[in-house]
């Protein structure tokens, strides 16, 4: 049955929402219309700042004091959400329209299990006996695939993995069975293979209980995965909305063809260039980090093996990608590299060790080796300018003069393509693409031999992340840098890195040229990886469902004093290693 005969089941008309009052109110969501029919997914796609989330706050009627919707309508069961009254919201919130937030350690309330949690959301709407709740709660966990129900019942937010905690979001969300489920960016913060579960738990809910899916999302990815219906939106306008198919294969506005077009997709980059003879920066050998984990009382305490006998180089010039899941150790190779934490092996810097430096000489080993971390936020003190921020490494190191100084932040900015009066403004006034080349800027201050970049772009937009990347491979060929380039994004990391290596339970797994690794992949897990990403194609979508089976990581905790043994490597080509067993 067509769309045409069917009646939409919420109708979005000629929405718009203001943030601020009078005269300084500005226009966040502008003459927004859309129809979402039963059993349809309708995916709203844009960059951040588009106005994608705050309309979705609009239909829920959860908008901040700030912000009012100043005209159109929202239709759901004949009745128009818009002035409705917050007692009838709330039967409707949960009930008849269910919502799955973007980060679920800020939704979940850190004081109580999750069967807690699940329990009040079901009382509330459904006047159920205590075993029938838990009856319920037990089931939808059940339905999600949460593995070990009883256990995650009595366990707290804190206590779960990020895709796990996703799982609870939703199965918090369908509890009622609502006619409408609402998802803002529910994988953005999620490994591929967590990723690709999430969205085929959503399709299989959505046709046991026939529920329709509004999908918020920046990722084109997870756009032609699952969109049936597809809203683009630009700075609070519509600039296009289209059947999908129609969407991928010939956009019409000229920004849905610059979103698609910076979009990395796996299979477009050539052979790499063959640095094999440049010289050897970094020299890794059996690196291992540890943590030691108590046990309790009369327990012998054992150890967390984050990283086991990691052994690779980078060479000049070169970047080298490091993926995986979420606790494979990749963060953990990076800060102690940094010497950030302590370690075991070896790791040699132009030929220096550095295990072991402390003080001055490790202060001196830093010029040479930076980091730019994930969150651009988080890495920047907000109570500093720009100036303070990029110059703090040379007044630290080079105890340079204030006018030399600043003579050199404003040559950094230009470097990173911002203008040299930034160096005035705070962390707050840039965006998130202008505060990580801030950070770029800070990292590249003393001229450093090696960046260490971890996650550095995963939190960007797609035409945000592509510009990140141009600039950073840009500084790589003009200065000779090497990169260290940490991700779960595995088409970022084929746009931007010569070698792969792949790692799995704080082991490499396989490494080798990119294109060997990512196209002709020989451990297991470096397939199950590759089988997870979300394709912009609606030719190339993929059935998620084997990944729902549970893929058994090693436990990391170990007896104190056990050693791994050492790996074997399997020669599968030239410049390409798979680990034996």
């Amino acid at each position: 049955m067509s769309n045409q005969t069917l009646q939409p089941v919420l109708s979005v008309q000629q929405l718009s929402v203001d943030v601020g009052h009078g005269p300084d109110a500005r226009r966040v969501v502008d003459d927004l219309t859309f129809d979402l029919y039963p059993g349809q997914t309708l995916c709203i796609a844009g960059e951040s700042g588009s106005g994608k989330s705050l309309s979705s706050l609009a239909i829920m009627g959860l908008l901040p004091k700030s912000v009012q919707v100043t005209q159109g309508a929202i239709l759901f069961g004949g009745r128009d959400l818009i002035g409705l009254a917050e007692p009838e919201l709330q039967l409707l919130r949960g009930k008849q329209i269910g919502m799955i937030f973007q980060e679920p350690m800020t939704s979940l309330n850190p004081l109580m299990t999750v069967g807690q949690q699940m329990e009040e959301t079901l009382r509330r709407h459904e006047p159920l006996g205590r075993q029938a709740l838990r009856q319920r709660t037990r089931e939808m966990l059940d339905s999600v695939r949460m593995p070990q129900v009883e256990k995650r019942l009595l366990q707290y937010p804190h206590e779960l993995s990020g895709g796990m905690r996703q799982r609870v979001m939703i199965a918090m969300a369908m509890l009622c069975r609502p006619q409408v489920l609402i998802a803002d960016e529910p994988t953005t913060a999620l490994d591929v293979t967590i990723q690709a579960q999430i969205l085929q738990l959503m399709r299989e809910l959505q046709q046991v209980y026939g529920t329709s899916l509004l999908m918020i999302t920046h990722d084109m990815g997870v756009v032609a995965e699952m969109a049936d219906y597809v809203v683009v939106m630009n700075h609070g306008r519509t600039e296009e909305q289209a059947p999908v198919r129609a969407l991928f294969t010939q956009p019409g506005a000229a920004y849905t063809q610059k979103l698609l077009a910076a979009v990395p997709v796996l299979g477009t980059a050539g052979e790499p260039q063959d640095l094999s003879e440049r010289p050897v920066v970094l020299k890794v050998q059996d690196l291992c980090v540890r943590f030691r984990m108590s046990m309790g009382w009369f327990k012998e305490d054992k150890q967390v093996h984050a990283v086991e006998r990691l052994n690779f180089e980078l060479r000049q010039g070169e970047t080298l990608g490091l993926v995986g899941e979420s606790g494979c150790g990749k963060s953990s190779t990076g800060k102690a590299l940094m010497n950030m934490l302590a370690y075991q092996g070896s790791v040699k810097l132009c030929g220096k060790e550095l295990n072991g430096l402390q003080g001055a000489e490790l202060q001196a080993v830093r010029r040479d080796i930076q980091m730019v971390f994930q969150d651009p936020y988080a890495a920047l003190n907000p109570r500093k300018n720009i100036f303070e921020l990029i110059g703090e490494p040379l007044l630290i190191h080079d105890r340079v003069p204030l006018a030399q100084r600043r003579e050199r932040v404003a040559e950094l900015l230009r470097q990173v393509d911002m203008p040299a009066d930034a160096m005035r403004r705070y962390p707050h006034q840039f965006s998130g693409g202008q505060r990580q080349r801030i950070c770029i800027a800070r990292a590249l201050a003393l001229n450093p031999k090696i960046i260490i970049a971890d996650e550095s772009v995963s939190a960007l937009d797609v035409s945000v992340q592509a510009q990140v990347l141009e600039l950073l491979e840009h500084l790589r060929d003009q200065h000779q840098l090497s990169y260290l380039f940490i991700s779960h994004d595995l088409a970022v990391v084929e746009r931007i890195c010569h070698r792969v290596a792949v790692m799995y339970g704080g082991q490499i797994v396989e490494i080798g040229r990119r294109d060997l690794v990512l196209h002709n992949p020989q451990h297991p897990y470096t397939k199950r990886l590759l089988s997870a990403v979300p394709m912009p194609d609606v030719d190339r979508t993929h059935d998620f469902k084997a990944l729902l089976k549970e893929f058994e990581q090693p436990s990391p905790i170990k007896a104190k004093g056990y050693e791994a043994p050492a790996q074997t490597f399997l020669k599968r080509g030239e410049e390409h290693w798979v680990a034996a067993g």
